[in-house]
């Protein structure tokens, strides 16, 4: 493929005139691919979703879906892409596209091109399998479509019913399906690229020593990765940096461990890739993923890239404080390694210096016996907290030996629940010690009122939240459960 050009159903697009802040939903439409819309620029309708080619972490290719809104044209340089226009042949309508227009899934359509993506990315998964069980409660069809999929798309018509019942009765991809074929060759590989123009530079460095030079030389310049705030502060605030450097495909960035010791998960890998490779082992995190906006966020979304905004929302710091994870930090002059904890240092700030890269986050084992995830928000899913604790305990003999609390959204950064924390080690794990606890944990933080809740709303949140992980954790499992 020559230089700075993209495959886009099947064909090579050039990426020539796109500039270092060209959205990809921009340079498609550009191209008079409009199937992909643009409704919110931030990533929460889904109505711009389309298909990329990543790795599967087995050698071969997932189709997956992301938000075009959000995502720099330039990270598409030598990759591989699938518009709504490309899903269908010239003959037949896609699998997915049938099922939607048989059970009248489109309602005004300005939506559906996005739902088509997504839906077509879950029926290419390739661990989907036919269960014969499902439906609205459990949120997973018969087939194995699992609804969450479309977490990230919404329906202005409301149509959503129509829309899962196509979820629910598409089928399997045939031998001859070459979406289906695709998975079986690798996924492109990330080359390095450069996009200067009068709104700024874009670089993709070829490694992580480059990476680092360039911000040795440059510390103003925006990093990204999921770019899921990038996006947003081009589309709405009309933010144009003078440099922008990509690191989400470095594979230094994009690391994943299981020792003895920690857990060391990569700075780059998105959080969709650290919940498959994970496969269950942290189960705080298990709670915390599908509560972590959208699956079309994250397919983008990076650990690196939520610590390193320093967002007293962000739904991860919470989790990843009451797992004590530490953050490994790169520069030029080496790596160090920084507690959790001592990384906030105001609101949006850290001890992350301007040359700095987060190259991972380290998890330390063993795990605590009793987790869990608690987020409160306005929506059930894909919305940013009101209040978000994780939490993580030890009980022996019935008397609390470790307790790590994170708190979000109470504070100017993320933080932890230290003085609950006391008043639970070393006490019986029962009622009264929580009940007291839950006192303690009310007034922890000093939380504000805004549009997402009032600051007394978000003091009784806390207690109530110690008194539901004590009644969770303490009640006798049924027989068979």
């Amino acid at each position: 493929m020559d230089p700075r050009q993209a495959t886009v159903n099947g064909r090579a697009l050039t990426l020539e005139g796109a500039s270092a802040h060209t959205t990809a939903l921009d340079w498609l439409r550009d191209h008079g691919l409009t199937g992909a819309k643009e409704g919110c620029a931030e990533g929460e309708c889904g109505a711009c979703a389309v298909l990329v080619a990543r790795p599967d972490g087995q050698g071969g290719t997932m189709w997956t879906a992301v938000n075009a809104c959000l995502v720099p044209a330039a990270t598409l340089d030598g990759q591989e892409l699938v518009t709504s226009e490309g899903l269908a042949d010239a003959d037949d309508l896609h699998p997915v596209q049938q099922e939607m227009a048989l059970r009248g899934g489109s309602q005004c359509g300005y939506c559906t091109p996005g739902f088509v993506c997504s839906m077509a990315a879950e029926y290419y998964r390739s661990d989907r399998q036919p269960t014969g069980e499902g439906g609205h409660e459990s949120e997973r069809g018969p087939n194995g479509f699992d609804l969450h999929a479309l977490s990230g798309n919404l329906c202005r018509c409301t149509g959503y019913r129509p829309i899962r019942d196509a979820a629910y009765a598409v089928g399997s991809p045939t031998p001859d399906d070459p979406f289906a074929r695709r998975r079986e060759r690798p996924a492109p590989i990330a080359r390095p690229t450069r996009f200067a123009g009068p709104d700024g530079e874009f670089v993709r460095p070829a490694d992580l020593s480059e990476a680092l030079a360039l911000l040795a030389s440059r510390p103003e310049a925006t990093v990204v990765a999921g770019a899921s705030d990038w996006g947003v502060d081009v589309n709405l605030r009309g933010s144009r940096s003078a440099l922008v450097v990509a690191v989400d495909r470095l594979e230094e960035l994009r690391t994943f461990e299981v020792g003895a010791q920690a857990i060391e998960l990569g700075a780059g890998l998105t959080l969709s890739e650290i919940e498959r490779y994970l496969a269950g082992r942290i189960p705080l995190l298990d709670q915390m993923f599908p509560q972590f906006a959208s699956r079309l966020i994250r397919n983008g979304a990076t650990l690196g890239g939520n610590l390193g905004t320093g967002s007293p929302i962000g739904d991860a710091p919470p989790a990843l404080l009451a797992l004590d994870a530490t953050v490994v930090l790169a520069s030029s002059r080496g790596e160090r390694e920084v507690p959790l904890t001592a990384y906030f240092t105001g609101y949006r700030r850290s001890a992350r210096r301007p040359d700095e890269l987060i190259r991972a986050v380290r998890i330390p084992l063993p795990l605590a016996q009793i987790t869990a995830f608690h987020k409160i928000a306005k929506r059930r899913f894909d919305d940013i907290s009101s209040v978000a604790v994780g939490y993580a305990l030890d009980v022996g003999d019935g008397v609390v030996a470790r307790a790590s609390i994170g708190l979000g959204g109470v504070a100017a950064t993320p933080i932890r629940a230290l003085e609950t924390e006391a008043a639970l080690v070393g006490r019986p794990w029962d009622e009264a010690t929580v009940r007291r606890a839950a006192e303690v944990m009310a007034a922890e933080g000093t939380p504000l009122d805004d549009h997402r809740a009032s600051a007394r709303y978000r003091a009784a949140v806390l207690g109530q939240s110690l008194l539901r992980i004590h009644a969770e954790s303490t009640t006798p499992q049924e027989v068979g459960s």
